[in-house]
């Protein structure tokens, strides 16, 4: 029987459901169902051995409470505070790394990258080494220029800075990754007709090296976003949400609430909240820098 391009498009794209069935089918199973199921119970007084509809309540409970909101407060200050930091210390060393003999670049990629692949926890345990007041080593610098000591984590004035560089540190690697990648193809024709311009280094990064990065930026300053949103292990490992909840964030309160104090209704509805704060700033970011990405 002879087959009609029709049929051999359909049979394409057949097969193409069948290559991609395997990972759609975890993607709802892990993925939307936890956020439907997250939503349904949300609306519930939900714990262990009780279910009781109580509507809206867990939301007007949230927005009237003191630690939730500060949690917000505190959440929103780990995102202005480590996206931009990430973003410029990646563009930074990326751009000094690139061109460097091939021994040397290999070393520092793998030098940045080390803390992805690296256990938070364990990262965790050494920056409350250096954070620790008695003989850690950053007070142990700051002697040596003659200044006082901090309690980098105990007091409300400094923990929620210290805990931004941490997260920084663990976050900057796949950054530097993926600038060096985007650095490697942009043509250098662009830098050749700039140089028979005479344009300085500055001009060049500038209007060259930074426009042909935005598709790059985008996605970093995205992914950056969400992974500042979901901050949580250094929280639980270095400070426990401390002082005076002044370094709690929305996900280390829903942890709390959930597995310490029971309320999983509650617990659901600041998924809930969080999920549709990071929707907001994504779609925020998107719409800012789509008309200068090239595709």
């Amino acid at each position: 029987m002879r087959t009609t391009p029709v049929s051999r498009s359909i049979k394409g794209e057949m097969w193409g459901l069948f290559f991609i069935a395997p990972f759609a089918i975890l993607f709802l199973l892990f993925e939307i169902y936890p956020i439907m199921n997250a939503f349904y119970l949300s609306f519930f007084d939900y714990g262990l051995g009780r279910k009781n509809w109580i509507g809206l309540d867990n939301y007007t409970k949230l927005l009237s409470d003191d630690v939730f909101l500060k949690s917000i407060m505190n959440t929103f200050g780990f995102v202005v505070g480590t996206v931009p930091l990430t973003y410029l210390f990646a563009v930074f060393a990326a751009v000094l790394i690139f061109g460097k003999h091939k021994h040397l670049a290999s070393f520092f990629r793998g030098a940045f990258y080390l803390p992805i692949i690296s256990s938070q926890v364990i990262l965790s345990l050494i920056w409350a080494w250096i954070y620790n007041p008695v003989n850690g080593i950053a007070n142990y610098s700051l002697s040596k220029l003659g200044l006082g000591p901090i309690m980098w984590l105990s007091d409300e004035r400094f923990a929620l800075l210290a805990l931004i560089v941490v997260v920084v540190t663990f976050n900057v690697g796949q950054p530097i990754i993926l600038i060096l990648a985007a650095l490697g193809n942009i043509s250098p024709d662009y830098y050749e007709a700039a140089d028979l311009d005479g344009a300085s280094s500055v001009r060049k990064f500038w209007h060259i090296t930074l426009p042909l990065l935005k598709p790059t930026s985008l996605y970093i300053l995205v992914m950056s976003t969400i992974w500042a949103f979901q901050t949580f292990v250094v929280v639980q490992l270095l400070t426990g949400g401390g002082p005076n909840y002044a370094t709690s964030t929305i996900m280390f309160l829903l942890y709390d609430t959930a597995f310490v104090y029971g309320q999983l209704g509650l617990a659901s509805a600041m998924g809930i909240i969080i999920t549709a704060l990071i929707s907001v700033v994504a779609i925020a970011q998107f719409k800012l820098m789509k008309s200068d990405v090239q595709y």
